[in-house]
């Protein structure tokens, strides 16, 4: 097993129990819906999760009874400075952090830009950025356009394609003395791929640079700890997790607080707040720590991060389950080629195959007649899309989530299966 298994993940809690299936799914409106006179199965979790009841009520609740701004002496201002504070600590026992590590915007990929554009301020021509061809985009895009702002070099670490993992001599060679920052994925969002960040970050460090994790995919998955991870900064996003479409950034305190950051000179400089700008999306904030409560609900604890420990460990387990079978269901069936790591490595519950001559929007098409709905495509992490050939097409993705059933696993197959020799 990877480091990042046991130092930066919590899958081994001795005894660990979570909620019984039908009870989280009873948790979630969205699977009360019908198509074609079936039940919907939801298998595009990677692209963005169903939302529990409690966590729309908790916005719902902030909104008709709590909106205001910030800051102001008067009691819905100072409700809303109340969630905010408890909102940043929920999201820092999420990650195991401190509240004033916990930044919030409007999603990752704006965060990142924002993140990329204040580092970027003190980098020039010889220095270089690492970043590897299993990425989403998102954490390509805003170190390359360093590249054009700032004359940095760009530095790409390869991908072993068989084994759908990161070459790791590839990113040994990248990493040298003039290497200023390592992006890198805790997972891959296309082939399900968890890699070791934690050794990563290691390598990273040894030789001066800041390391940037991430953990858009990682997060819904595996308890994240950016403790362990050693991380100096790492973005997710709730609405991968059951909550709004909102955005986190931790940073390590002292590094947001060196930071060259683009502000407003009246706007709060403490950290972390002098990440954010603008009014910021209080009941996408309030809806995230309904999002982190949502998991700890699972699980018994004497802390709320206990609890998720407990949660994620059993989650985990059934996730592992459903993939197994998943793999080897689709993989026998005429046609289907599947990617990324099998089963026995460390991966997520997202499975991405192809189906010899079928488009994948239109397997896509045909599951979802058969009430099943996924996506297909390069889900923005075309570079490893490409590097695999189909970059014109791309792939179908299949993701479980903490609703997944095994009878749902079992529908998605017989469905695709019903391709095969048409």
């Amino acid at each position: 097993m990877s480091e990042v298994s046991t130092a930066a993940m919590s899958r081994s809690v001795p005894g660990a129990r979570v909620a019984p299936l039908e009870q989280i799914r009873a948790r979630f409106p969205a699977l009360e819906r019908v198509h074609e006179g079936k039940a919907v199965a939801y298998f595009d979790g990677p692209g963005g999760t169903q939302v529990p009841k409690s966590v729309v009520d908790a916005m719902r609740d902030y909104l008709l009874h709590h909106n205001a701004n910030t800051d102001w002496a008067y009691p819905t201002s100072a409700e809303t400075d109340a969630l905010i504070a408890a909102s940043r600590v929920a999201l820092a026992d999420f990650l195991n952090a401190d509240a004033s590590e916990i930044a919030f915007g409007n999603n990752m990929t704006t965060l990142t830009f924002h993140l990329a554009r204040s580092l970027g301020a003190a980098w020039g021509p010889g220095d270089e950025i690492v970043i590897t061809d299993l990425d989403h985009h998102a954490n390509i895009a805003p170190w390359r356009r360093l590249e054009q702002e700032r004359g940095v070099t760009i530095k790409r670490v390869g991908v072993d394609l068989e084994r759908g993992q990161l070459d790791w001599e590839s990113l040994k060679s990248a990493l040298g003395t003039r290497t200023k920052l390592l992006a890198i994925g805790a997972a891959s969002n296309a082939l399900g791929t968890i890699n070791d960040v934690t050794r990563a970050a290691r390598l990273a460090h040894d030789v001066g640079a800041t390391v940037f994790v991430d953990a858009v995919h990682y997060a819904p998955h595996e308890l994240v700890d950016v403790r362990a991870i050693d991380c100096d900064f790492l973005a997710c996003s709730p609405y991968k997790f059951y909550g709004p479409h909102t955005g986190v950034l931790f940073g390590k305190k002292e590094r947001i607080e060196a930071l060259d950051v683009p502000r407003l000179d009246p706007a709060h400089n403490n950290s972390p707040d002098r990440l954010e700008t603008g009014t910021l999306n209080h009941e996408g904030m309030v809806g995230a720590a309904a999002a982190v409560d949502f998991f700890a609900s699972l699980a018994t604890g004497a802390t709320r991060r206990k609890r998720l420990e407990t949660a994620f460990a059993g989650l985990h387990s059934r996730g592992q389950e459903l993939v197994q079978r998943l793999w080897s269901g689709l993989s026998v069936i005429k046609g289907v080629t599947m990617y990324g790591p099998t089963p026995d490595q460390p991966r997520t519950p997202t499975v991405s195959f192809t189906m010899r001559g079928k488009a994948s929007i239109d397997i896509a098409r045909h599951l979802a007649t058969r009430a099943v709905f996924v996506s297909n495509g390069d889900f923005y992490a075309a570079t490893i899309v490409d590097l695999l050939g189909h970059a014109a097409d791309g792939l179908l993705r299949v993701g479980c989530a903490c609703y997944t059933s095994a009878d749902e696993v079992e529908r998605l197959i017989a469905a695709v299966a019903e391709l095969q020799g048409r």
